[in-house]
């Protein structure tokens, strides 16, 4: 069990929702079809109004921010300890009831309707097992995609949408280099493999957020896109509830 860390809102939440939101956004699988728009606030730096109503739009995404918020008596769902629970991990996560998170999959997310009985007792039955409102854990729990396109995952895609990291090996100007371990099945079972090494652009470097990302940071990665730099704590989180989510997924593969 990792050792709960102060809780303390240290970045602007709604930045960093549009952040992770933005590889995804940029390939028509979620939220709104405003993808210029969220890039626009985050090269200018722009936390208005604007940006906090696109990102309401992502229908998974927010609803997820919203439940832990109100779990744990927050009341700003784009709260940056919120933001952070969500895609990478803190103690928020560990407060929320299991009936909450049920009602959330059944009523909020409509997956009981969307699902066939089997698939939505078997995602049920792993909230008595740990599970955790984390968005690894519905990625590699909830098989059919939640967004725009309602496919079932594949093994790449799975491994493009969950939030993975990687450590900086060089960089080139807009290229970065970094060693990440890829999702991988050996006998039916999934689990990371060995670290190669992938080269990356920074797509969103017009916004100057990462002008300071340097050999051996640690950098989190959705769909392609370079989120944000880490600190080693943070990494202990997103590395416990991607082990969740895989020691949940592999019984029912």
């Amino acid at each position: 069990m990792l050792n709960p860390q102060p809780l303390v809102a240290t970045r602007d939440g709604v930045t960093r929702a549009a952040r992770y939101g933005f590889g995804p956004n940029r390939l028509h699988l979620c939220g709104p079809d405003a993808n210029r728009e969220v890039f626009a606030h985050l090269e200018a730096g722009s936390t208005d109004p604007g940006l906090q109503y696109l990102m309401q739009g992502f229908k998974t995404l927010y609803p997820y921010l919203q439940e832990i918020a109100h779990s744990n008596g927050i009341v700003d769902p784009f709260d940056d300890r919120v933001v952070e629970a969500y895609w990478v991990g803190n103690a928020l996560l560990e407060t929320i009831p299991q009936q909450r998170f049920y009602r959330h999959l059944r009523d909020t997310l409509d997956l009981k309707r969307k699902y066939k009985t089997r698939e939505f007792d078997q995602l049920i039955a792993k909230l008595g097992q740990g599970a955790r409102m984390h968005h690894n854990v519905h990625v590699l729990n909830a098989y059919k995609r939640t967004g725009h396109d309602a496919k079932l995952h594949t093994l790449e895609s799975m491994d493009s949408c969950r939030v993975s990291w990687g450590t900086v090996a060089t960089l080139d100007g807009p290229s970065v280099t970094v060693q990440r371990q890829p999702l991988a099945q050996h006998e039916k079972k999934l689990l990371l493999g060995p670290a190669v090494s992938v080269k990356l652009r920074r797509r969103l470097e017009e916004d100057g957020s990462l002008d300071e990302m340097k050999v051996g940071d640690i950098v989190t990665l959705h769909w392609g896109v370079i989120c944000e730099v880490i600190p080693p704590a943070s990494l202990l989180f997103l590395k416990h509830y991607t082990d969740l989510a895989l020691r949940l997924t592999n019984p029912t593969l």
